[in-house]
């Protein structure tokens, strides 16, 4: 083996001048020699402490192999020794200014170019003449890509990069190492990786070459948009994978193709040369590298640079810890917060704001394939839209992670992002809905010791969509508000946000005394140790303008002004309720009992609360107890009294919660115009409390971690559990992989009647119960691993959570669970004058502990109450409150663990409903710091939520279990054609996943088993099929269109011109008969000798000028109303008698609109006239006014208007018939019009002084008239 100490000191001879790229497994730099000047590139690796057996291999053929115009050369390889870092080892390798041929490609392709045909056998010519010199040599090159063939400054060909390259023997001729770049390797290369027999020759460059060939021509290799693990599965099935077929390098410089560029080397080398020259003069090209894969070369996480990053866990060559930690941590820092781990979303928390949620980025990530963006929240919440959309099947996104990793803020990008893909027609509906979370997290989130915006409440938010994709509504479902909060929080922590909010914002507007809150003095629910809470508040400028927001919201979702102002009120109440404060009184049967020392706080909280001052003390220091049929009124000491006060706060402030949540699901409910509910698609967004580790935990850790076990395990029965019994059942070989199961610890909690919270109901219901008798019943009962009780800690016990070891208080844990609230308050609070604050203890209470939902609003006069009680009500009263229990809660009391079981349940009956969608929040540090990565929190959340085991399972299983019938139904428009039926069998299932080209599937006994990234890709290929059934339908629907509206156009053109032929013969008869009227009445006056009375130039003249140019001139005779009576009559006479003919081919609709145009223009009397004159036969038309009343009278219609043919109504007769006479749509000059006024019998002054008059009268209702200045017409336009 060659020593790296003979090797000589770079150092003497090279310096580095400046770097060029990265390689593989090392930098490459230009360097320029000591001694000559010459320039030269050299791959240095580093650290290195011996010679690899790759790099002798590299060093060997780099040394012997002889010179070649076509190949790199080789300068030699030298050592810089480093006892500090390690050694360099240095290969100093000509330069090659022109860059690789990938760079030329892709500099083209930004400039809208590509390389020609000639350009392209050129340089394949190149590279074959190099490859057969390695050959010859007994060397395969095994990485033949673009980026290994360089170009010189003149227009030089050579092959670079020999890391891989193997030496065949005349003992070995040929190699078993599966090496390379997938996108380039040959089928029988990657063969190797699986079937130790395999083996191949030098003829894998062929094939190397001719995908390099490809990208030459199209800029990328085939399958570039895949990952690169998935194109080693993808290769052997394509093209001819018979090696011993392929063509050799000699044979393919043979090839016509090739020969091409035999004769014209030196012009093709100089038009190369020039090419890369106008390069230069561009902005630089981004160098894409596709990295080569070694499976014999051993995996080292310290080489950092020599492993790409990936967007997919499950693509990871090595598949341990520190390899995804690596992964992780290296994207984290690159500000690459989200990964995939199959169809699973990591999601780590940036603690800083990102510009990649912008409207660029929602259209970036709507309706395409998921590898071709990075990963992404949008991605998620993009894919669980299509797939409802697709399948018609609700969907569940389920948000999980510790406190404080970011699920919050993940679910309200995932709203943001469903409302732009959903893209409601009421835009203020999306306002709406995009309001929503702000608004409840105001009421429900907190500052916590590890997270300044702690959800304190669980919610499920369903956005209900149409079945084609438009939401329509949302409906938000609240699980286990933390109420204990309102009255007590932990050091370092704080209220809920909106009272918060509240204070400031009423101090900015001055309206603290409105709500009786003091200025100087912080109410005791929201002060803090520092008694600097009310400076801080109100001098804080987010607390204001967060105070503007929520009432923005409030404006937007639609609460009405009287709603916001009674929930202000409630929310001063509460502050105030919590200042009451309690000393005890001496009374002589030595009975403990309290008083309100500070009547101030009292009176200002009834005030607010619209109740009796004098009835609130009453309720707070004093009972009624109800034993054999008398009620005792029994005095509360200083701890029940102060009790009944927060329990009192709690319960007005959970209902008010409750309250705002079932008035937003009113106010968000979808149109029933658009869509039923029951007929919408939903897609639902988990985003519950995290699982939290406190230094002092109590009960409400203790539920919100029991509900992070029961996520986890939903989450472990459908990726690991559900899918190895499928396995099972439908005799899939698949090795199964080992989880943590759970299970035995949820039966720990939940089971009954030796579960833990069975217990703590149990206990519960003694009144003598102890928190310590509580402990003691659970070690005595929990016989599990996962239960301990810590030696030396009386009121302690420990969990053993899927997420870590959790030590509890039970302190007050009895207490809590019981949430006990006297039936007195409960009257007093339904005395109040505010209507919300009696609606509030008016609606009972559902099984998990929230206010039924109602109608949106409830009056007084509904839950209300004897008169005596709202006016001198005394402690006896409470007895009609106790005798009818449904009128506060229920009898039977409910404790706060059965509403919190009853709660999984409902949330569970949600969740099952839905295909589950998962992302998994990561917090990074502890410290809230951005760009700051622990490696030791982040592995054991990965650990305690089953990361590892997820990523294992994603790259063996098949997450994808679907049915034969189901599957045919879906996906058989890609292989059979739409009236085919085909049969829910294996065989059709087969024929669907051949025409698509999947691989790696399975058919079980009755299912289709599918990798995750299956389904998407048979979606995108089915939505490409509808596609094209869309486009051919639409041009179909199109050129039926066309043809209907052709006929209906040649129908209509055929009516006027029967009504113009009709006109012509009626006006030519008319003429006619006035001619011989006019001559036989001048026959006796020319007989008797006499003159003509008639003269021809009192007849008016109207001058046209034919096509030819020659004047005619038309002698018209003005005729009086009886005339125009006739022509009405005549002109729907011929209309009528046209239509009947017409009736015959079925052209009447155009004829039918005349009729209708001309009762309009009649008059209102007349408007329903048309359909009985198209009833009279043609014979009852008559010639004359007498008559026509007549026809009138018998028809039943209202009688003609005696000004129908004078003023403006003649007018518009005349205009009808001038248009009658037309073809529709017909542009008539107007001095043609008006000189056949005259013979209508109305003169030029008449029309100027009523034509504006009727244009404004009755141009919408039968003509659209106008009038032109520029060319001095007018336009009648008739309407159909």
């Amino acid at each position: 083996m060659l020593g790296l100490e003979s090797l000589p000191d770079p150092t003497d001879t090279w310096e580095i001048i400046e770097t060029i790229g990265k390689g593989t497994y090392g930098k490459v730099y230009k360097v320029t020699n000591k001694r000559d000047g010459s320039l030269a590139a050299v791959k240095i690796l580093d650290p290195i402490s011996d010679m690899d057996e790759e790099i002798e291999a590299e060093y060997n053929i780099l040394q012997f192999l002889p010179n070649h115009p076509n190949v790199v050369k080789f300068y030699g390889m030298f050592y810089k020794a480093d006892p500090c870092v390690g050694g360099q080892l240095w290969l100093v390798l000509e330069l090659c200014t022109g860059g690789s041929v990938t760079e030329l490609v892709k500099g083209l392709l930004r400039r809208g170019q590509r390389l020609d045909e000639a350009m392209i056998s050129y340089i394949l010519y190149g590279a074959l003449l190099g490859l057969q010199h390695l050959h010859n040599n007994r060397i395969i090159h095994r990485d033949v890509k673009g980026n290994n063939i360089l170009l010189t400054t003149e227009g030089g060909v050579k092959l670079v990069d020999f890391g891989v390259s193997a030496q065949l023997t005349s003992t070995r001729l040929r190699r078993n190492t599966s090496v390379g770049t997938p996108f380039w390797m040959a089928p029988e290369v990657i063969a190797c990786e699986q079937q130790y027999d395999s083996s191949y020759d030098a003829r894998c460059d062929v094939w190397s070459l001719g995908i390099t060939a490809i990208e030459l021509g199209d800029g990328d290799p085939p399958l570039f948009d895949m990952h690169p693990v998935k194109t080693l599965f993808k290769i052997p099935r394509c093209l001819i994978k018979d090696f011993e077929r392929r063509p050799s390098v000699t044979h393919l410089l043979d090839h016509p193709f090739i020969k091409g560029a035999h004769g014209k080397v030196l012009f093709l080398q100089k038009q190369l040369a020039k090419v890369l020259q106008d390069q230069k003069h561009l902005n630089p090209v981004v160098k894409t590298r596709h990295e080569r894969m070694h499976t014999r070369r051993p995996y080292h996480v310290e080489d950092a640079e020599k492993y790409c990053l990936e967007d997919d866990l499950v693509n990871l060559e090595v598949l341990d810890e520190d390899s995804i930690i690596h992964q992780l941590q290296k994207r984290y820092m690159d500000l690459v917060i989200y990964t995939y781990v199959g169809d699973i979303l990591i999601a780590l928390n940036p603690f800083q704001n990102l510009s990649i949620y912008s409207p660029q980025f929602s259209r970036l990530y709507h309706g395409v394939k998921r590898a071709s963006n990075p990963p992404h929240i949008f991605a998620t919440a993009d894919a669980a839209y299509q797939c409802m959309v697709t399948f018609s099947k609700d969907q569940c996104i389920v948000i999980s992670g510790e406190s404080g990793s970011g699920k919050t803020e993940s679910a309200h990008l995932i709203v943001q992002h469903l409302t732009f893909l959903g893209k409601a027609s009421n835009q203020t509906l999306r306002e709406k809905i995009l309001q929503v979370n702000s608004l409840v997290e105001a009421f429900g989130n907190a500052c916590t010791a590890i997270n300044d915006n702690s959800s304190r409440f669980g919610k499920y938010l369903e956005m209900m969509f149409t079945p084609t994709g438009a939401v329509m509504g949302a409906r938000m479902s609240e699980y286990l508000l933390e109420k204990s909060r309102v009255i007590k929080q932990a050091v370092g922590e704080k209220n809920f946000h909106i009272f918060y909010y509240i204070y400031a914002g009423l101090y900015h507007q001055k309206k603290l005394s409105e709500f009786r809150l003091p200025e100087e003095k912080p109410p005791r629910y929201i002060a803090d140790e520092t008694g600097r809470v009310i400076h801080d508040i109100t001098n804080k400028e987010s607390y204001r303008r967060q105070f503007e927001a929520i009432q923005h919201c409030f404006r937007i979702i639609g609460f009405t002004d009287k709603e916001v102002h009674s929930v202000y009120r409630i929310l001063a109440g509460i502050l105030n309720i919590g200042s009451i404060e309690f000393a005890a009184i001496s009374s002589q049967h030595q009975t403990d009992k309290s008083e309100v020392p500070n009547v101030e706080a009292l009176e200002n909280a009834a005030s607010v609360l619209c109740i009796s001052p004098e009835e609130l003390q009453e309720a707070l220091i004093s009972y009624c107890v109800v034993t054999r049929g008398e009620t005792i009124v029994r005095a509360n000491t200083v701890d029940r009294a102060a009790d009944v006060r927060d329990a009192m706060s709690k319960a007005l402030y959970g209902r008010l919660f409750s309250w705002i949540v079932n008035r937003i699901n009113t106010l968000l409910q979808p149109d029933k115009s658009i869509c039923s509910a029951d007929d919408g698609i939903n897609v639902g967004i988990l985003d519950i409390f995290g699982f939290e580790n406190f230094q002092r935990n109590s009960f409400e850790q203790l539920c919100i971690n029991i509900a992070n076990e029961q996520i986890q395990y939903y989450f472990n029965q459908h990726v690991f559990a559900l899918e190895q019994m499928e396995y099972q059942n439908e005799g899939i070989d698949v090795i199964p992989v080992v989880y943590e199961d759970n299970r035995p610890l949820l039966d720990m909690f939940l089971q009954k009647p030796l579960g833990l919270l069975a217990l703590l109901d149990e206990e519960s219901r003694f009144p003598q119960a102890t928190d310590q008798t509580l402990v003691d019943k659970f070690e005595d009962n929990l016989r599990s691993q996962y239960f301990w009780r810590p030696k030396g800690v009386e009121l302690c016990f420990g969990i053993l959570h899927y997420a870590g070891k959790v030590l509890y208080d039970a302190s007050g844990v009895l207490e809590k669970n019981r949430d006990t609230l006297p039936a007195d308050v409960v009257v007093v609070l339904r005395t109040s004058e505010n209507q919300l604050l009696q609606q509030l203890f008016s609606i009972p209470l559902t099984k998990t502990g929230n206010l039924a939902q109602t109608r949106a609003r409830i009056t007084a006069a509904s839950r209300s109450l004897p008169p005596h009680f709202s006016a001198g009500r005394t402690k006896v009263d409470t007895l009609e409150v106790i005798r009818h229990p449904e009128e506060t809660t229920n009898m039977k009391r409910q404790t706060m663990a059965s509403y919190f079981r009853y709660s999984l349940m409902d949330l569970l009956s949600k969740m099952v409903v839905g295909q589950p969608h998962f992302v998994r929040c990561i917090k990074p540090n502890d410290d809230r710091e951005a760009l700051k990565f622990s490696r030791e929190s982040v592995l054991a959340q990965l650990r305690s939520t089953g990361i590892l085991e997820t990523v294992s399972i994603r790259r063996q299983g098949y997450s994808h279990r679907i049915l034969f019938a189901e599957f045919v139904k879906r996906y058989y428009y890609l292989a059979f054609k739409a009236h085919e039926m085909p049969l829910a069998s294996k065989e059709s299932c087969v024929a669907i996943l051949e025409k698509s080209r999947l691989d790696h599937w399975v058919l079980g006994k009755t299912k289709v088993f599918l990798k995750y990234y299956h389904v998407e890709q048979l979606n995108l290929l089915l939505r490409e099929v509808i596609g094209r059934v869309v486009v051919l339908q639409a041009y179909a629907k199109g050129w039926l269109g066309a043809r209907r509206y052709k006929r209906i156009r040649e129908k209509r053109e055929k009516g006027a011109i029967a009504i113009q032929s009709a006109w012509r013969g009626y006006d030519a008869r008319k003429k006619f008969k006035k001619i011989s009227n006019r001559r036989s009445e001048s026959v006796v006056p020319i007989q008797a000798g006499h003159p003509s009375d008639q003269s021809s130039d009192l007849q008016p003249t109207v001058t046209r000028e034919s096509k030819g140019g020659v004047q005619d001139q038309d002698h018209r005779e003005p005729s009086d109303h009886t005339g125009e009576v006739i022509r009405v009559w005549g002109w729907v006479s011929c209309i009528q008698r046209h239509s009947r003919e017409g009736s015959r081919d079925g052209s009447r609709d155009g004829n039918d609109h005349l009729i209708w145009t001309l009762c309009f223009s009649i008059g209102d009397s007349w408007l329903n006239s048309g359909a009985a004159l198209q009833r009279i036969p043609i014979g009852d038309f008559t010639k004359g006014k007498e008559e026509t009343e007549i026809l009138s009278a018998s028809l039943q219609l209202p009688p003609l208007p005696n000004d129908l043919f004078t003023g403006e109504t003649g007018l518009v007769v005349a205009l009808l018939t001038y248009c009658l006479s037309s073809t529709p749509r017909l542009r008539v000059d107007m001095d043609t019009f008006l000189s056949d006024l005259p013979w209508f019998g109305f003169s030029r002054s008449f029309y100027d002084c009523h034509i504006d008059t009727w244009i404004s009268n009755y141009k919408c209702r039968t003509f659209m008239v106008g009038r032109s200045t520029m060319d001095k017409k007018l336009k009648l336009e008739y309407l159909v």
